[in-house]
């Protein structure tokens, strides 16, 4: 399609651990033999899936294997996955500041790309000299370059420094310049790393506002890179997932996130715990429950559901029980802290508390429960993202009308007609 701004097909990129280069003299000459009398590359037969929590047989490492996806003008897309998937190697290959091993790429439009900090700029020249460089390797003209000069300077707030040597800026004046040049000087495609994790909250928070000015006010696509949940569901509105090296998930940003979190965090299935019987405290099980008594495994919006906590108490001390819900970013919902309603729980052995819900108030989605025991001394016992639950949507208000939103929280309220004041 012609709107298509970005298409991969079958990318792979292979690197040889240790070494600097593709190979050894040996290797090369092996690969050149096979290449003149036709034959594929040998050592793209070997190799294994980059998984870092593993140790392998194998001196060759696949960073990206048999990647492809296509991005549309105009698209905000977050590249999301673990430490060492492959998402910063990808972007190099976008960027072209490293090739693949195979593969092909087909970029339509200028490319501005911020990778890590010093991307793109040479620290023996001053921000202003940076500036006119960069915008010259993007092919525009100084009149272009100045017409966009004092916007650049105003985000970055750098103006007093501006003809000083970048080697001298911190870190975050660095990041802060280079991605006001790369924001600014109008590219079609943005690309940004991680490295925006290195300005302060507040310059956080403008260069997610340019990106998104970037993307929906002026058409132009954005590829981002960040471990901040939050941030990428703020920005992007398609998601890119990456596991070891391959691609795992591509498609709307909710559902990549709750693809990524439900496929990476350890959280359980059943609601079954092993205690450990070292401990005088410890959390037994937690079950949902419908008012009948009987099991669920999901709840629909507006149920009356109780949960079910067992857990051992060894000691004498009254214990003061949590839950507090979260969505698979993390964000946490709410809270059913039995401080806040005075409920302490006294009596050693095992024990049976229920917490009770009468209108369930989540939308549809995936969640996790924390659960936390607290004793009246000085025991406590925590067990973050101690188990899942699915919410299907209902009919919360019993009015035939089930909302359709994909995120929030339901509460239950009542318009009154109040007397006229003006008639």
């Amino acid at each position: 399609m012609s709107n298509i701004v970005i298409k991969v097909e079958d990318l792979s990129k292979q690197y040889r651990l240790g070494k600097i280069g593709t190979g050894s003299f040996a290797h090369d000459v092996n690969r050149w033999w096979h290449r003149i009398r036709g034959k594929e590359d040998p050592y793209l037969k070997i190799g294994e899936v980059n998984d870092r929590t593993t140790s392998g047989g194998s001196e060759y490492v696949w960073s990206l294997r048999n990647i492809s996806f296509q991005i549309r003008q105009g698209e905000a897309v977050g590249i999301i996955g673990r430490n060492g998937a492959g998402k910063s190697t990808l972007l190099k290959i976008l960027s072209r500041t490293t090739s693949p091993t195979t593969g092909s790429i087909k970029i339509k439009g200028r490319v501005a790309s911020l990778l890590e900090v010093g991307t793109g700029f040479h620290p023996e020249l001053t921000g202003r000299e940076n500036i006119f460089l960069n915008g010259a390797i993007l092919g525009m003209t100084k009149r272009e370059i100045r017409s966009k000069f004092d916007e650049i300077v105003d985000f970055a707030g750098v103006e007093r420094y501006i003809d000083t040597p970048v080697k001298r800026y911190s870190s975050g004046m660095y990041v802060r310049l280079a991605f006001g040049v790369a924001a600014h000087l109008e590219p079609e495609i943005l690309i940004v790393d991680e490295v925006l994790a290195v300005g302060d909250a507040e310059f956080q928070r403008k260069a997610l506002g340019k990106m998104k000015d970037v993307s929906e006010g002026d058409g132009r696509t954005v590829l981002f890179v960040s471990h901040n949940m939050a941030a990428i569901r703020s920005l992007c509105t398609q998601g890119i997932v990456l596991k070891t090296g391959q691609i795992s998930f591509v498609g709307q940003i909710e559902d990549a996130l709750q693809h990524y979190s439900l496929s990476n965090n350890n959280i359980k299935n059943t609601n079954d715990f092993t205690p450990d019987e070292n401990l005088p405290l410890e959390v037994m099980s937690l079950r949902v429950l419908n008012a009948e008594g009987q099991e669920k495994d999901r709840i629909i919006s507006g149920d009356h559901v109780w949960f079910e906590l067992i857990y051992r108490n060894d000691s004498d001390e009254g214990i003061i029980p949590a839950i507090g819900f979260y969505d698979f970013v993390d964000n946490p919902i709410f809270l059913c802290g039995g401080i806040l309603k005075n409920s302490i729980f006294k009596g050693k052995g095992v024990n049976r508390v229920l917490l009770e819900i009468k209108k369930f108030p989540l939308l549809a989605g995936n969640y996790y429960m924390n659960i936390e025991l607290k004793g009246t001394g000085s025991m406590r016992r925590h067990i973050p993202k101690a188990c899942k639950i699915f919410v299907e949507n209902g009919d919360f208000y019993g009015t035939g009308v089930v909302p359709q939103w994909n995120k929030g929280v339901l509460i239950d309220f009542e318009w009154k007609k109040a007397q006229t004041v003006v008639n």
